[in-house]
C-alpha cells in the first residue's frame, strides 16, 4: 500500500488551486483585450432591417472602426459618463457609412449613411437629395431585386447617387411619393451630422427631426468599413443542413469605399 503524507496531499491541493487561478486570470485578460479591441479598434454589428438597402442587406455582419473619428463615451461599451466630447477627433467624410447612438435615447444604435456636414442645408424634393442648393446626380439603373424566398421588397426601382465629393452608392425608390420625398431644408448645426439611409422610403433617419434628427458627433460610434459575415435567414440555428445555402459567401469581406 503506498502511503501519502500530508506534505503531498497538501502539494496536490496547491497545484488544483493554482490551476484555478490561472484559468481565471487568463479567461479575465481575454475578456479585458476583447474590450479594449471593442473601444479602441473594431466592433462587429449586425443588421436586424432593410433601411440601408441595397448597401447593407438584412443579416449582414460589419466591422465598425473605432478610430476614424476619434473617441467618445459612446466608443466604449454601456457608454459610461467618463467624459464628453470626443478625444482625439478626426472629421467625418460625406458618405460614410456610420454607426451612431440614437440623439433621441442615446442608447440604441443606429447606421446610416452620413449626407449632411455640420453648416450644410439638405433637402429632398420629389425623392432628389440637393445638398447646399445644389441637386446631388442620381442616374438610374437596373432594379434591385432580393432572391432569397420570404422577400420583403421583390423588384424595386434603383438609382446611383453620387456626392459632391465624387461618393457613389445606390439607393432604393420603394414608390414615388414617398413621405419623406418633400421635405423642408435642414441646417446642419455645429458638431453634427445628417444621416440619411440608402432605402429612401423605408428609413427612419435625420429627416424625421422628432425621432432621429441632426446627429451629434459626440454620438458617433465609429465607421462601418467591411461586411465579415452575411446569412439570409433561411435556415434556423439548428438546421445545419441549410447552411450552406443560407450563407451569403459572395458578400464576405464587401467594403464600402
Amino acid at each position: 500500500m503506498v502511503k501519502m503524507n500530508s506534505e503531498q496531499i497538501s502539494d496536490g491541493k496547491a497545484d488544483k488551486h493554482e490551476g484555478w487561478r490561472e484559468t481565471v486570470k487568463t479567461v479575465v485578460y481575454a475578456v479585458l483585450i476583447a474590450l479594449v479591441i471593442r473601444t479602441v479598434a473594431y466592433e462587429p454589428f449586425n443588421i436586424p432591417s432593410g433601411s440601408m438597402l441595397p448597401t447593407l442587406l438584412i443579416g449582414d455582419y460589419v466591422f465598425v472602426s473605432k478610430f476614424p473619428y476619434g473617441y467618445s463615451r459612446h466608443s466604449m461599451p454601456l457608454s459610461p459618463p467618463l467624459f464628453s466630447g470626443r478625444i482625439n477627433s478626426a472629421p467625418v467624410a460625406r458618405g460614410d457609412i456610420a454607426v451612431f447612438k440614437l440623439p433621441t435615447d442615446n442608447s440604441t444604435d443606429y447606421i446610416k449613411r452620413i449626407i449632411g456636414l455640420p453648416g450644410d442645408h439638405i433637402q429632398v424634393r420629389e425623392g432628389v437629395l440637393i445638398i447646399n442648393g445644389k441637386v446631388v446626380k442620381r442616374e438610374r439603373v437596373d432594379d434591385f431585386v432580393q432572391k432569397h424566398s420570404g422577400a420583403r421588397y421583390g423588384q424595386v426601382r434603383q438609382y446611383r447617387e453620387t456626392l459632391p465629393n465624387g461618393r457613389s452608392y445606390l439607393t432604393l425608390d420603394l414608390q414615388p411619393r414617398g413621405m419623406a420625398d418633400n421635405t423642408n431644408v435642414y441646417v446642419v448645426p455645429a458638431d453634427h451630422y445628417f444621416a440619411m439611409g440608402d432605402n429612401r422610403d423605408d428609413s427612419t433617419d435625420s429627416r424625421f427631426l422628432e425621432h432621429v434628427g441632426f446627429v451629434p458627433a459626440e454620438n458617433l460610434v465609429g465607421r462601418a468599413d467591411m461586411i465579415f459575415f452575411s446569412v439570409d435567414g433561411s435556415a434556423r440555428i439548428w438546421e445545419i443542413w441549410k447552411w450552406p445555402s443560407a450563407i451569403r459567401f459572395s458578400r464576405f469581406f464587401d467594403g464600402f469605399g
